[in-house]
């Protein structure tokens, strides 16, 4: 943090006699200002996508957690036997806080969204469905399994366990890959910040050559290129973060149904991190055009 704000610092407060040392314009002054620009609006993208994958992450993780369900595949007359056997099984077991058979209503809403509303479940042998809350302990679905299927041989216990965690482990690695994307982000970017830097000092060895002789340090003269880079970075990162955080600002929120972009839209304190997109950029940039000053002055000698 203290580099960030030694960095604001050095951007705000200059001199203006050395910062004459660099070009106002030129295609540096573009290519530098659009480098930022854009560098920044991909930030905010693989930002957005890095929060939202771990709030999904979070979500899918506590859904289901607490809960069961018990699915009970019998002939029509021998059903609810079944399924009132299987509740009184379910609240003697250790661990289980509640067990609930669904109505055909429930089921039919459960399988309308994938099946459509002309269906006719009514006229369907659908199994029975029977709802498990657990206890913040759980139960042990091998016990369970094991007893389920000497009294109910057709009763099958699905604990969420082996379709959630494989969601959770994608959605932890969509937001592991955005934090890599940024960080990718962050490396182009001072790597064509050094090209623009060393071009700008390339352009302007005769006036480097005469400072020199007039007894101008190459500390000042770095000074005088490294202020003016990581302005013109700052403006361009300020620029590309607003434009990107409108775009991501209309996308359609979590509580929205939509087919695509569902939850990509940052929300609450998370609206704050973009705040250190400029700063951050800005410092790339102070240390690349450092570096690439460094270089080339030395070159100079």
């Amino acid at each position: 943090m203290s580099a960030l704000f030694s960095t604001l610092a050095a951007l705000f407060v200059g001199d203006l006699q050395r910062d004459r040392v660099v070009p106002a314009s030129g295609y540096t002054s573009t290519l530098t200002s659009l480098t930022a620009a854009a560098m920044a609006f991909l930030v905010v993208f693989a930002l957005a996508l890095s929060l939202a994958s771990y709030r999904l992450a979070q979500d899918w993780s506590k859904a289901l957690e607490q809960s069961a369900t018990l699915r009970i595949s019998a002939p029509v007359e021998q059903l609810d036997a079944q399924v009132a056997r299987a509740i009184e099984i379910l609240e003697t077991t250790p661990g289980v806080a509640s067990a609930r058979a669904l109505s055909s209503e429930e089921q039919s809403d459960l399988l309308t969204p994938w099946l459509g509303v002309d269906v006719p479940f009514d006229k369907l042998p659908l199994p029975r469905l029977i709802e498990i809350v657990q206890t913040p302990d759980g139960f042990d679905p091998q016990g369970l399994r094991l007893r389920l299927t000497g009294e109910l041989p057709s009763a099958v216990l699905d604990d969420h366990v082996r379709w959630r965690r494989p969601l959770v482990q994608a959605a932890n690695w969509l937001s592991v890959l955005g934090v890599v994307a940024i960080g990718l982000i962050g490396l182009t970017s001072g790597a064509m910040i050094i090209l623009a830097a060393r071009a700008a000092l390339a352009a302007n060895a005769q006036v480097i050559t005469v400072l020199r002789l007039i007894g101008a340090t190459d500390a000042y003269i770095e000074a005088a290129f490294v202020r003016r880079f990581a302005f013109r970075t700052f403006i361009g990162a300020v620029v590309g973060t607003v434009i990107g955080a409108g775009v991501v600002a209309l996308f359609p929120g979590e509580e929205e149904q939509a087919a695509i972009l569902t939850g990509l839209r940052l929300s609450g304190v998370e609206w704050m991190w973009l705040v250190l997109i400029p700063p951050i950029l800005s410092s790339i940039a102070f240390s690349a055009t450092r570096y690439a000053a460094n270089r080339l002055l030395k070159g100079l000698t």
